[in-house]
């Protein structure tokens, strides 16, 4: 009897309206959205006070940069689908064990990131095309963040277990705190260290939420789960990666895409190219983030009720979640037109060079947030439904396949418009492969 009380007031299992849905992932958007412009302020700090070189060299290193949060989120994400099914199946004592066990393999995964990359760093950052200016900035910003690398893994995989754990409200506190760490410290070290004192203040700022989470889920605290002794569980780490896959292969794509960019504005543009595409990144970011943001928040209710057998929960809000995605896609691009002057000026730091090719480009570059919504919720509805295959389907064909043709073959017919236009020609595409395989896939999960 206590059990089923119990599983009454599990946030996981109730009946949820949009207006429901959207309150439930607030916490999660507001901790992604935050997180990015936690990210931007980085950016705006190192234009300002060191230059809009250095800023460009925080592009080039950024696509290793994504392969390690890449391992981290594919880990986090895959696991913790795992984890919420069985929740939602009434096995609490196993999903403890695979979060203590997932979590350590998190940390040894971090610091072997971390001494591969510093070992090869000269080698990476030739192969990522950095030019003799950008060369000292690049290693210097990249030395400076590979050190926080395991305090990284931590954070992103307790951004999930937070909202598993039904706190959601306390992971977006632990990363306002994160970002606040992080903005004040940028203030403080990016005038006197410059770009290592950008890394130095963002690893630092992934220390919050790592240090926070081992000491919330470290012992019971009324909820179903916090950490035991780790267990292994034969297959466990195959099936998390395999079902994360597609955040993964989102990540590679950002670093794949990442790296083709700076090689084609630096091709048409020169340097200021490459700082001028690296501000509009900044502003997909924040974007980007609302996407991320609700399919990460309700996506443990997805598995939660799919693990339970609640077809009827689950196409609930299958279908009230896409109704959000459209409409808040339409408030993006909106905004995104408003504000991108201003904006954009200011991430130049006066440069108004780089401030025109930006601002030119950016309304074609600015389609894209029309339809990367539905893409993003399609992958990760497939995760939290253990379909990593469909997920990781719809990742490589938006983020990798369309984008790597569009940045190459979209400038040999449009020159410079054809650059700034590939990324919404490949969200456009993306986000019909979404819909056909969520109507392939509709009379299987029955949403």
């Amino acid at each position: 009897m206590a059990n089923m009380q119990q599983k009454a007031s599990d946030p996981l299992a109730r009946a949820y309206t949009l207006a429901g849905l959207v309150r439930f992932a607030a916490p999660s958007m507001a901790m992604m959205v935050f997180l990015s412009i936690y990210t931007i302020v980085d950016g705006i700090f190192i234009s300002n006070f060191v230059g809009t070189l250095a800023l460009g060299a925080v592009n080039i290193i950024f696509p290793l940069i994504s392969l390690e949060m890449g391992l981290g989120i594919m880990l986090a994400t895959g696991s913790n689908a795992i984890i919420a099914r069985r929740l939602g199946e009434g096995d609490a004592a196993r999903a403890r064990q695979n979060l203590s066990l997932v979590l350590l393999v998190a940390v040894l995964c971090g610091l072997a990131v971390e001494a591969l990359a510093l070992l090869f760093l000269p080698q990476i950052i030739a192969m990522l095309g950095a030019s003799a200016a950008q060369y000292p900035y690049c290693r210097a910003y990249a030395v400076s963040m590979l050190l926080f690398a395991p305090a990284l893994f931590l954070q992103v995989g307790f951004q999930s277990y937070f909202v598993t754990a039904g706190r959601p409200k306390l992971g977006l506190l632990v990363m306002v705190g994160a970002g606040l760490v992080n903005m004040a410290l940028d203030y403080l070290l990016i005038p006197r260290f410059g770009v290592a004192g950008a890394g130095v203040a963002t690893g630092l700022g992934y220390m919050v939420p790592a240090t926070v989470g081992i000491c919330y889920f470290a012992r019971p605290r009324g909820g179903e789960l916090y950490l035991v002794r780790p267990a292994w569980e034969r297959g466990l780490l195959l099936r998390a990666c395999l079902n994360g896959s597609s955040e993964m292969v989102s990540n590679l794509a950002n670093a794949v895409s990442t790296f083709l960019f700076n090689i084609m504005f630096m091709r048409f543009y020169g340097e200021d190219g490459v700082a001028a595409i690296t501000m509009a990144l900044y502003f997909q970011f924040v974007f980007a983030a609302v996407y991320f943001g609700y399919a990460g928040g309700v996506a443990p209710i997805i598995s939660y009720k799919f693990g339970n057998g609640d077809v009827a929960g689950l196409r609930q809000i299958v279908r009230g979640s896409f109704r959000f995605i459209l409409g808040i896609s339409l408030v993006n691009f909106a905004v995104s037109l408003l504000v991108s002057a201003p904006a954009l000026l200011l991430f130049a730091g006066g440069n108004r060079e780089v401030a025109a090719i930006a601002q030119a480009g950016f309304p074609l570059f600015a389609l894209s947030f029309l339809f990367a919504g539905v893409g993003i919720f399609a992958s990760n509805m497939f995760t939290a439904l253990s379909d990593g295959v469909t997920s990781a389907l719809i990742s490589f064909m938006r983020t990798l396949l369309f984008l790597a043709a569009a940045i190459l073959l979209l400038p040999l017919i449009f020159h410079e418009a054809g650059l700034w236009a590939a990324i919404s020609v490949a969200e456009g595409m993306g986000a019909l492969v979404a819909l056909i395989c969520l109507k392939l896939r509709r009379r299987e999960y029955r949403y």
